[in-house]
């Protein structure tokens, strides 16, 4: 199965203040202009704030079918849905209106370690401590996901952490739009540095997010995870 992969190249350090263990965030942003665009930036509204600068707007919603016999004769357009629409078999999947996105899989990579491989339960409630982060080390999300039906536009990724009831941390990455196929995609988050410290270390509580566009949220994870002086033994 081949893996269509999508990699953004912004980065972010989350650092305490070892004084008062207050945080600060420093993000790079980037973008490229293609279909499968990325854009990290930082954010301080509420989550369901105006993300209207950023949406790809492809017009009336269209079944595939629709989409792929709307003005035939136009050459332009005609290549631009080629781009995006690939090889998608449009007699199958053609005639849904609303995409549907699957997360498949989800792990955190660090150099010169295993990789985290995190199950997704169904409530999208893990128990417990979900995984635990050593202070200090570079690491990465990556994740592999499924669409289906039609186009998702502008599927973004949204991130919120709390450390004592306090957020410390609140990031969005647009990911991009695409087409339905089999093969899965994947994409793999820009690279991050744990904060390290006694004010750093201890119990966090997290909210994340995968929704498109029109605010469609096809997962929700609320969970905790821990700092800690080392990794999590495996």
């Amino acid at each position: 199965m081949s893996l269509v992969v999508g990699v953004a190249s912004s980065s972010k350090d989350l650092k305490f203040d070892e004084k008062n263990g207050v945080s600060k965030s420093i993000y790079e942003e980037d973008s490229k202009g293609a279909i499968n665009t990325q854009l990290t930036e930082a954010y301080e509204g509420d989550d369901d704030e105006d993300d209207t600068e950023n949406k790809i707007h492809l017009g009336p919603q269209l079944t595939l079918k629709e989409l792929s016999e709307k003005d035939k004769d136009d050459e332009s357009l005609r290549r631009w849905k080629e781009q995006l629409l690939g090889s998608v078999d449009i007699n199958s999947a053609g005639e849904t209106l609303d995409p549907e996105v699957k997360i498949v899989s989800l792990a955190i990579k660090s150099p010169g370690r295993s990789d985290i491989n995190l199950s997704i339960p169904s409530d999208g409630k893990p128990k417990g401590t979900w995984f635990t982060l050593k202070e200090g080390s570079h690491y990465n999300l990556t994740f592999t996901f499924k669409v289906s039906n039609n186009i998702v536009s502008g599927l973004k990724y949204k991130n919120a952490v709390w450390k004592t009831g306090i957020r410390v941390e609140s990031r969005k990455e647009m990911i991009g739009t695409f087409s339905p196929q089999v093969e899965l995609y994947a994409h793999e988050m820009p690279d991050e540095t744990t904060p390290c410290g006694i004010f750093a270390r201890g119990s966090y509580t997290a909210k994340t997010q995968f929704l498109d566009d029109d605010k469609k949220c096809y997962l929700e994870l609320n969970y905790t995870f821990d700092i800690g002086k080392d990794w999590q033994s495996q």
